[in-house]
């Protein structure tokens, strides 16, 4: 297909703010308020900026975790064509959601304690009945294997593995249904920075092997230079400049990108300009 595997048009996702005794909505928080953005097959797009911008809403607004206020999400399907996310119905809900995973924040509450790591991986698989018995017991050792971790630990529970391993953990239950589009969200924060580096070319080579597209979302400019061939960067729930992410960090054309660059040390982190990709 010559179109992007996802188009957000005019994305707004508001609170409510409520008060008085009646609890009347007395205003809203505009977390997102306009958000365009494209994702092509195969491409990595970051969504950066600073905590409380709107990042994460974003995300889960676009997978309609969140219900958006007004926008438009098209995710264009191989099989089902143009699916319109904001407003499609139960039904359409259901082929869809298996095409757009996440990865969440946290490993540490992101995944069932009361679950093994087998159980925990191969849920989404159960629940949209694509495999069982046998085959399903195998696809969990192979998901293992694949995030480089070994079959034997899907015995085991999540709280007998490192951040690391969860997050691992983690990135093989987004996977388990061979989705087209992974929202990250902020998946390596919460970790060290020697096992960020392991997460990310993990997410690289799945993304080449399985061809994968991505929106990373992340505050850490650093981690969007590396992975990351397209950058948008958020304020207050607007983006305010995107384009590929060599260029914009190499010549920011917005006050708030340029405050953003300047509050990380150094230059040496920045892509070369000829080698965005």
């Amino acid at each position: 297909m010559d179109k992007p595997l996802l188009e957000v048009t005019g994305l707004k996702k508001h609170f409510p703010i409520r008060g008085g005794l009646l609890r009347r909505e007395v205003g809203a928080v505009k977390a997102v308020d306009g958000v365009d953005l494209t994702i092509g097959r195969g491409e990595t797009v970051a969504i950066v900026g600073e905590s409380g911008c709107g990042k994460s809403t974003t995300g889960r607004s676009i997978l309609r975790l969140e219900p958006p206020t007004a926008g438009e999400v098209v995710f264009n399907d191989e099989k089902l064509g143009p699916v319109h996310v904001e407003s499609a119905d139960n039904k359409t809900m259901r082929q869809i959601r298996p095409k757009m995973q996440i990865m969440f924040q946290d490993p540490f509450s992101s995944l069932d304690s009361r679950m093994t790591v087998g159980r925990v991986i191969a849920e989404p698989m159960v629940i949209n009945k694509t495999a069982s018995g046998k085959q399903l017991k195998d696809r969990v050792a192979e998901l293992l294997r694949l995030v480089g971790m070994r079959p034997e630990h899907a015995s085991r529970y999540p709280h007998a593995f490192s951040g690391g391993q969860r997050q691992r953990i983690g990135i093989a239950r987004a996977i388990s249904l061979n989705p087209d589009l992974i929202v990250c969200d902020e998946p390596v924060s919460a970790l060290d920075v020697s096992v960020q580096a392991q997460v990310l070319n993990l997410l690289e080579d799945l993304k080449t092997r399985l061809g994968l597209s991505m929106l990373f979302i992340t505050h850490d400019l650093r981690v969007a230079a590396q992975v990351c061939g397209r950058v948008a960067v958020m304020q207050r729930g607007v983006i305010v400049e995107q384009g590929r992410t060599a260029e914009v960090f190499a010549s920011p054309q917005h006050p708030y990108t340029q405050s953003l660059l300047d509050s990380i040390p150094g230059r040496h982190w920045l892509p070369p300009v000829s080698g965005a990709a």
